[in-house]
C-alpha cells in the first residue's frame, strides 16, 4: 500500500532516522520512523476496532501543536478515514457547526479544551468517542496515549485507497458564514510534496514548524512533505519567538517558514542577537509581502536568505517561489508558479490579461484540492482553473505580484485602493514594527483609508510625519485619511493580522 501508509513507507525505507521532536512537551520527545509508524498504527487499530470507523468516516481534533496531531493524521491516512482539524480559536458554538457540518464520529482533544467539548457535546450527538490527549478528560472520554499503550502493533493498510480519495479537510478563513472545507486528497499531498521537492526541500533537512497544524501552513507547507521525504519536523506548541531562535540553533534547523510578522517578533526577542542561525540554508515568507528591511536585516545580522512563497488551502500549499537571490531585487513578488503549477491572470470576463495588466489571478494542476465536503459548487471554470480571488499583477519574465484581496480593495471616488500597496510603503520606515490598511465609509469619497499602526520599542513618530512619508511615495488618493497608534493588532493563530477584526471594530462610530 503506497497511498495513504506514508509512515509505513518512511519506516520501511528509514526506521531508525529522527522523524519528529515534539518540543511542546517538558522534555521534549523525540521519534524515529519506526515509532511515530507504530504509534500511527496502535491508533488506527483503535479508530477500526474499537471505534469502529472505516474508510471515508471523520475524526475530528481540537488540540495545541504536538505529536498526537500526527499520530491522528497518519492513523487517518492508514484507515482512508478524513480528519477535521478545527481551529481552536473558534467560539464552541461555531465549532459545533462546524463538527456538524463535517460529522466527525471521534473528537481527539487537548485538556484545555475540556469546557469547550463539554459544551460542544451537550449541543451534538454527532459525536460517538472522545479521546483526551492529557490530563483527566471529560466524563467518558479515553486517555489517548492509553489508548495507544492497549492497542494492537502490527501494521493496518486499507488496500483499496486510491490517490484521489480524501486524507483530511482544512477550513478555509471564511469571511461570511461557517468557513468551507477544502477536501485534500492523497494525490493533492503527493503532488505539493514534489514540487516542494522540486524547490525547497533536500534530503536531511530540519525544519521548525511554528504554524498551526489546523492550517494549511502547519500541515501541508513542509511539515507532511519532509516526513515523506525523510527529515525531521520540530514541533512547538504555539509560536514563540524567543523559543523560536532556540529551536533553530539547537536542532540546526536548515528550513524554516513563517509570516512576516513572526519575523518581525524573531528580531525583538531578547535572544536575537546572540542566536546562532548558521545552519539556516533559508527562510521562507508566506501569506504577506516581506518587507524588504527585514530580508537585509536577516541577511546583515544572521547570513539568512530568503525565499517567498505563495500558496492556500485549496491549492498547493506550494504554488508559487521566489528564489533568494531575487528576494531584494523582486521584493514584493510571490515569484514564479512552481514546477507542476500553470498560472494566469484574467480579467473580469475570465480572459488572460497581458502582463502589467491587474486580474484574478487563476490556478491549474494536480495539487489543487478536489472541492468542499458537503459543497456542491463547482469551484473550476471552464477551463479547469481555480479562481484564487487574489488580484494580482505579471511582468514579462513570468514573475507574479499580488496586488491585494479582492475582499480587501476597496474603492475611493472611483479608485481602486490596493491596501498592500500603502502597507509595503509604510514598512519602509523604520519606526513601524507592524501596521494594517483597511477601507473605511466616508459620505463624500464612499470608502476611505484607515492605518492602524504598532511603533517599535523606543521608537517615536507623529502622524504628520507619517502622512508626509506617505505622500512622498504615493499618490494622493491613495494616502489613508486617518492614522490610529495602537499597543498591537490581532493576531491570527496563523500570524496573520485579522484585518477583519478591525473592520468590525470600525463598523459603528467612535473617536480615533
Amino acid at each position: 500500500m503506497y497511498v495513504g501508509d506514508y509512515l509505513g513507507r518512511r519506516a520501511l525505507y528509514t526506521p531508525d532516522e529522527l522523524a519528529v521532536i515534539d518540543a511542546g512537551k517538558t522534555p521534549h520527545r523525540s521519534f524515529t520512523y519506526s515509532e511515530l509508524n507504530n504509534r500511527a498504527n496502535r491508533l488506527a487499530h483503535w479508530l477500526r476496532d474499537g471505534a469502529g470507523l472505516r474508510k471515508g468516516d471523520r475524526v475530528a481534533i481540537l488540540a495545541h501543536n504536538g505529536v498526537e496531531f500526527l499520530d491522528a493524521f497518519f492513523a487517518c491516512c492508514k484507515l482512508g478515514a478524513i480528519l477535521v482539524p478545527l481551529n481552536w480559536r473558534l467560539h464552541w458554538r461555531e465549532l459545533g457547526a462546524l463538527i456538524e457540518k463535517t460529522g466527525p464520529r471521534v473528537l481527539i482533544f487537548s485538556e484545555e479544551f475540556n469546557e469547550t467539548v463539554t459544551q460542544i457535546t451537550a449541543e451534538t450527538t454527532q459525536l460517538q468517542h472522545l479521546l483526551h490527549i492529557e490530563g483527566k478528560g471529560i466524563g467518558n472520554s479515553r486517555s489517548f496515549e492509553k489508548t495507544l499503550a492497549e492497542s494492537m502493533l502490527h501494521p493496518i493498510t486499507t488496500e483499496d485507497i486510491t490517490e484521489e480519495d480524501i486524507a483530511c479537510v482544512i477550513f478555509t478563513g471564511g469571511t461570511t458564514g461557517l468557513p468551507k472545507a477544502a477536501k485534500v486528497s492523497h494525490k493533492m499531498i503527493a503532488w505539493n510534496t514534489l514540487n516542494t521537492i522540486i524547490h525547497d526541500l533536500q534530503h536531511g533537512d530540519v525544519t521548525v514548524n511554528t504554524f498551526p497544524l489546523f492550517h494549511t501552513g502547519g500541515l501541508l507547507v513542509y511539515t507532511t512533505p519532509l516526513l515523506i521525504l525523510g527529515g525531521t519536523v520540530i514541533l512547538t506548541r504555539k509560536f514563540d519567538p524567543e523559543q523560536v531562535l532556540t529551536l533553530l540553533e539547537d536542532y540546526a534547523a536548515t528550513v524554516y517558514a513563517g509570516v512576516p510578522t513572526m519575523y518581525q517578533m524573531m528580531t525583538t526577542a531578547p535572544n536575537w542577537e546572540s542566536a546562532d542561525l548558521s545552519h539556516l540554508r533559508f527562510c521562507t515568507s508566506g501569506g504577506a509581502p516581506l518587507p524588504v528591511y527585514l530580508v537585509e536585516k536577516f541577511k546583515q545580522e544572521k547570513g539568512v536568505q530568503f525565499k517567498q512563497g505563495f500558496g492556500m488551502s485549496e491549492f498547493g500549499p506550494g504554488v508559487f517561489a521566489l528564489a533568494p537571490e531575487d528576494a531584494i531585487r523582486k521584493a514584493g513578488s510571490i515569484g514564479r508558479p512552481n514546477f507542476f503549477v500553470d498560472a494566469r491572470i484574467v480579467d473580469e470576463h475570465n480572459q488572460p490579461v497581458t502582463p502589467g495588466v491587474v486580474g484574478e489571478l487563476v490556478l491549474r494542476g494536480p495539487s489543487m484540492c478536489s472541492g468542499y465536503l458537503n459543497e456542491t459548487a463547482d469551484v473550476l471554470d471552464e477551463y479547469g482553473y481555480f479562481h484564487t480571488g487574489d488580484l494580482a499583477i505579471m511582468d514579462e519574465q513570468l514573475y507574479f505580484t499580488i496586488v491585494d484581496r479582492k475582499k480587501d480593495m476597496f474603492i475611493s471616488g472611483g479608485e481602486n485602493i490596493y491596501p498592500t500597496e500603502i502597507e509595503q510603503v509604510l514598512y519602509r520606515h523604520p519606526a513601524i514594527e507592524m501596521c494594517a490598511v483597511i477601507g473605511i465609509a466616508d459620505p463624500k469619497w464612499g470608502e476611505v483609508g484607515k492605518a492602524f499602526i504598532v511603533l517599535k520599542k523606543g521608537s517615536a513618530i507623529t502622524q504628520a510625519e507619517l502622512f508626509d512619508h506617505m505622500q512622498h511615495h504615493l499618490a494622493g488618493y491613495k494616502v489613508p485619511k486617518s492614522i490610529e497608534f495602537r499597543e498591537a493588532l490581532p493576531i491570527s493563530a496563523a500570524g496573520k493580522i485579522l484585518k477583519r477584526e478591525l473592520i468590525n471594530q470600525e463598523s459603528t462610530p467612535h473617536g480615533d
